[in-house]
């Protein structure tokens, strides 16, 4: 049985008001869901205040699910959304704007290589200074390892303006990168 067979059956339970689906559900997704969150916030607290919200809306929402996704696509969607509103609160910096042409960029995992220890610190500076929608893009690609055309619903964008953000997003690390370990 997949991940999303078992999340898919969970879900249905949970629809039905079963508690320990709810625990199981939450406890195959809630890790991946809060690392998610809070590389975008960079706040433990609100990034755990926002897992709780996703959670909640799991509860009273799951009868909404219509499988026309992964459930995992749902639910990061639910937490996508939930942590663009908070950041959203707290800046009038528009999250949702991204004025670039449309380029896409099919190319493979190029920044897998770079996912070493010794430049983790490197890699989190520069993907901080990413636009919002950019991180979140390469967040979803690299470390939730979902395909463009998921990241195109959970983000709720077409899937060549995910590819355009991404293409964007690499050449900005590639240059962050390049002038912190002086390439």
């Amino acid at each position: 049985m997949t991940e999303n067979d078992t999340a898919f059956s969970l879900l249905k339970r949970v629809s039905k008001g079963d508690e320990t689906a709810f625990a199981d559900f939450y406890n195959l997704f809630e890790k991946r869901l809060y690392h998610f969150i809070k590389s975008k916030l960079n706040d433990s607290f609100e990034a755990a205040d926002i897992l709780n919200e996703t959670f909640l809306e799991v509860w009273r929402k799951a009868e909404t699910f219509e499988g026309r996704s992964k459930v995992s696509t749902w639910l990061f969607g639910i937490a996508y959304y939930k942590t663009v509103d908070r950041m959203r609160k707290r800046t009038d910096i528009p999250m949702d704007s991204d004025n670039f042409p449309e380029t896409a960029d099919d190319s493979p995992d190029a920044m897998a290589c770079l996912l070493t220890a010794e430049k983790s610190d490197h890699i989190k500076f520069c993907l901080d200074t990413l636009k919002a929608v950019q991180r979140a893009v390469m967040q979803l690609a690299f470390f939730q390892d979902l395909p463009y055309s998921e990241i195109a619903l959970i983000v709720d964008c077409p899937e060549n303006t995910v590819k355009t953000r991404m293409f964007h997003a690499k050449q900005a690390m590639k240059r962050c990168l390049s002038n912190r370990m002086g390439g």
